[in-house]
């Protein structure tokens, strides 16, 4: 179960997440404006994609760092540096590939020694075991008039307790409005009983 202090959406600090699903983008460039300090995305070099500062949440865009990399091996190195520097805020990522399960262990003992929290952004069933939490994120069609509506999904958790929440989101003036939670009681109930993993 999330320690009260925590909202849905808070990421465990200096562990490593996931996020899959249409929607994954959208899920990470929020998170990302909530941690403070430097952002980096670390994506594939090929990937010539990129994000108007203008459609960012308001200071994000003067933090974000973009590192290109040629191969997966590459892309797995800069994110384990990265998650290791102690000015890093945050780190998100885009693989290619599934993560081995030893991968996954290096860019966990990577994030609890820099103290860094970081978000990989997976291709559907391209998760690792070592993960502290998934999610899957897709955009819906809703009422959320000029605001993107989205289905925000926690499907792992670590910590015990799992659910679906459809959130409403402005980047912009980063508004987020919650409607209704869809909390999965059987994991939480699961969790109540088997205690606490890491």
């Amino acid at each position: 179960m999330l320690p009260p202090d925590q909202t849905p959406f808070q990421l465990v600090p200096a562990r490593i997440h996931e996020v899959e699903g249409a929607g994954r983008h959208a899920f990470a460039i929020f998170q990302a404006a909530r941690h403070a300090g430097p952002v980096f995305w670390v994506r594939p070099a090929r990937d010539q994609g990129g994000f108007l500062p203008a459609a960012l949440p308001e200071g994000l865009a003067a933090r974000l760092y973009q590192v290109r990399a040629r191969s997966e091996v590459d892309l797995l190195w800069a994110v384990e540096e990265t998650l290791r520097a102690p000015l890093t805020g945050f780190v998100l990522a885009e693989p290619e590939r599934p993560l081995s399960l030893t991968a996954g262990r290096r860019l966990q003992l990577a994030a609890e020694a820099g103290r860094t929290t970081g978000l990989m952004m997976i291709g559907a069933g391209a998760g690792s075991n070592a993960t502290e939490s998934r999610w899957h994120c897709r955009p819906v069609a809703g009422t959320g008039g000029d605001m993107a509506s989205h289905r925000w999904a926690l499907t792992k958790n670590k910590r015990g307790q799992t659910g679906a929440w459809q959130v409403v989101w402005d980047p912009q003036d980063d508004h987020l409005r919650t409607l209704d939670p869809e909390v999965d009681q059987a994991g939480a109930d699961q969790a109540s009983g088997a205690g606490s993993s890491r």
